[in-house]
């Protein structure tokens, strides 16, 4: 058995994160619109939005696949999974995918697990954009 993606999946995910990365970039122009680029500059208001409805749509998607039973391997559910999920909220928010993989890991009482992985996500993610940041501003 082959752990490479096919074509087709590789495709699904593709066109779903070009979609979610538009929404994205598209939702930070219209809060932009509407609150102000004033009021854009104090808070991240865009990111702040796209996580939240990124995390309710995760939850909604994820819902309706085990529901529908569509979370199967193969077949129309996979595709699904992987071109809204993978590709769409993916692109939108990586947000998503971290609040689902969270409330999973509680649901199955992996309380450690959980708490553990939140606090990496956070020191890695801020850690690492220091460091690049520090790097790159030092080397130029």
């Amino acid at each position: 058995m082959s752990t490479l993606p096919t074509l087709s999946a590789i495709l699904h995910v593709a066109a779903g994160g070009a979609a979610g990365a538009v929404l994205r970039y598209q939702t930070g122009r219209w809060m932009t619109g509407w609150l102000g680029a004033p009021a854009m500059g104090v808070f991240p208001w865009a990111t702040l939005a796209v996580n939240a409805i990124g995390s309710v749509l995760m939850g909604l998607l994820a819902g309706w696949l085990v529901r529908s039973g569509a979370n199967a391997a193969g077949g129309s559910g996979e595709n699904l999974r992987l071109l809204l999920g993978v590709g769409l909220l993916g692109g939108f928010t990586t947000f998503s995918a971290f609040s689902l993989e969270m409330v999973l890991l509680i649901e199955r009482g992996q309380f450690t697990i959980a708490a553990l992985y939140a606090i990496l996500s956070f020191s890695l993610g801020i850690s690492g954009l220091l460091f690049g940041l520090t790097f790159m501003r030092a080397v130029t």
